[in-house]
């Protein structure tokens, strides 16, 4: 998320770089420094985060850490600052604003963290009851996230094991619940239309995405279910993550093999072909319109190896290997690169990023928290 954080990139904003300078050798004690009519040396100014800076939520923990893209955590980068802050239980979608907070959606409540400061503003807790926290692919608690283009209201599908999930609708201003929605089973992902005017739940075990008017509030369930319901709960065969298209139709790609495209206005699913023949995760858009979406690998041992899928807007498809299980991706600000989160809801994930060059299909690995899930580039 969504992630979710890959429905929120273009809101994400300028978190300015402004380090303290530091001083070689010892400071001068004041008393000398009035007397030779020189200022005392000032402290060190806190680390400020780096534009371009990714964030990633750590599901198999209950931090979301800051990497740097180049060199991995920043731990290891910058010596004596933190490189990850304390949110909750398995969070699992995440979303920056243009202030420069994140809004991270965990087992306990959607958690507000300083991404300038790398500072906890606390944790929101959900309206909706899910039961005991827990962890793991199945538990309770906010999944997909995602934030309204004017920065007022942040949505989040919060999961209740074994039942309908709800959209709980936070104010930003006060940090409160003011709403809740019924949606669908399990809403891997939300995602706001680019005008607001509607927010998407796609509810994974309900073979939907719930379609809110943010004015009134009134959901309408739209059956995105390409291969058919047939199975239920035990199929592998269902929708998981959304984008939404310039042109308002949300794009849901299923099994490498299959794009469902659709109209949220009239409820008509149009299928494409994609080529990539993977169970499919996590999907974004670059500033041009090029879909990313994340090939996890096989499910049922029948199906091809991961990879990450580029699809021009014309439906022209590059599939680039990746090498072991992913869940969601991010791409950069000037549509150059993709982080693949290694997180993965179920086994098979490893605690990195692989970076993708998506001129040249060049990918490096990168060290990144505990089980990277959600991912954001600040």
């Amino acid at each position: 998320m969504r992630a979710r954080a890959h429905a929120a990139l273009g809101a994400v904003a300028g978190v300015l770089l402004t380090a303290g300078c530091t001083t070689t050798g010892a400071a001068e004690p004041a008393a000398t420094a009035q007397r030779s009519g020189t200022a005392a040396p000032s402290a060190p100014a806190p680390a400020r985060t780096a534009q371009g800076t990714l964030l990633v939520a750590d599901f198999g923990s209950d931090t979301v850490t800051f990497i740097d893209p180049v060199r991995g955590p920043l731990d290891s980068v910058e010596v004596g600052t933190a490189d990850s802050v304390e949110v909750g239980t398995a969070p699992y979608g995440l979303v920056v604003g243009a202030d420069g907070r994140a809004w991270v959606a965990t087992a306990e409540g959607v958690a507000v963290v300083d991404t300038a400061s790398r500072e906890s503003l606390g944790r929101i807790p959900y309206a909706t009851r899910t039961g005991p926290v827990t962890t793991g692919e199945y538990r309770g608690g906010g999944m997909g996230i995602a934030l309204a283009p004017d920065g007022t209201r942040v949505y989040v599908g919060v999961n209740v094991p074994g039942a309908k999930g709800t959209l709980e609708v936070i104010d930003t201003a006060t940090r409160t619940v003011t709403d809740t929605v019924p949606v669908g089973r399990r809403p891997f992902d939300v995602d706001v239309a680019r005008d607001g005017s509607e927010v998407y739940a796609t509810g994974h075990d309900s073979y939907d995405v719930t379609a809110v008017r943010t004015g009134t509030l009134t959901p309408r369930r739209l059956e995105v279910a390409p291969y058919g319901t047939e199975g239920g709960l035990g199929s592998w065969l269902k929708p998981h993550y959304a984008v939404v298209r310039a042109d308002g139709k949300l794009l849901l790609p299923f099994e490498g093999e299959r794009l469902a495209v659709l109209d949220p206005r009239s409820g008509r699913v149009d299928v494409e072909r994609m080529t990539a023949d993977t169970h499919q995760h996590g999907a974004a858009l670059t500033p041009d319109g090029t879909l990313l979406v994340v090939g996890t690998g096989p499910i049922d041992g029948s199906d091809a190896g991961p990879s990450l899928t580029v699809r021009a807007p014309g439906g022209q498809e590059r599939v680039l290997p990746l090498d072991g299980p992913h869940e969601d991706v991010a791409v950069s600000e000037d549509g150059g690169t993709a982080y693949v989160g290694g997180g993965f809801t179920r086994e098979g994930f490893w605690d990195g990023i692989t970076v993708v060059d998506l001129d040249s299909g060049a990918t490096r690995r990168l060290p990144a928290g505990v089980r990277p899930l959600g991912i954001a580039v600040l």
